[in-house]
């Protein structure tokens, strides 16, 4: 996969490695488009090579990885839940309020 980027004032198109956020006049070419891909008379293509090994991931992110994983297994604490008070019915369904909302603040939510 690559990402071709358009330099109209210079009429250049840039080929070169997988952007990591998204820009204005971007595109992402899958291997076969990217290989392919034609310009316009006049204009020339900088292909950009990435270095493989600097596409394998680095122990840093491998580290950062294995932290969000920890992060994320890790149980939460249970937070309580706020008291509820009913103040409308409407058929099987119930308008409840929070018991520490004050009762204008619930009105305004109607």
């Amino acid at each position: 996969m690559s990402t071709l980027t358009y330099v109209y004032a210079d009429s250049t198109a840039v080929l070169g490695p997988l952007a990591t956020y998204a820009e204005p006049h971007c595109y992402d070419l899958c291997q076969v488009h990217s290989e392919r891909m034609t310009v316009p008379r006049g204009w020339e293509v900088v292909r950009l090579e990435p270095d493989p090994d600097a596409l394998r991931p680095s122990s840093d992110d491998l580290e950062a990885l294995a932290n969000a994983v920890r992060e994320a297994a890790r149980p939460r604490p249970e937070q309580p839940a706020a008291p509820m008070v009913e103040v409308g019915r409407r058929g099987h369904l119930r308008v409840l309020r929070s018991v520490d909302l004050p009762p204008d603040d619930a009105a305004a939510m109607r």
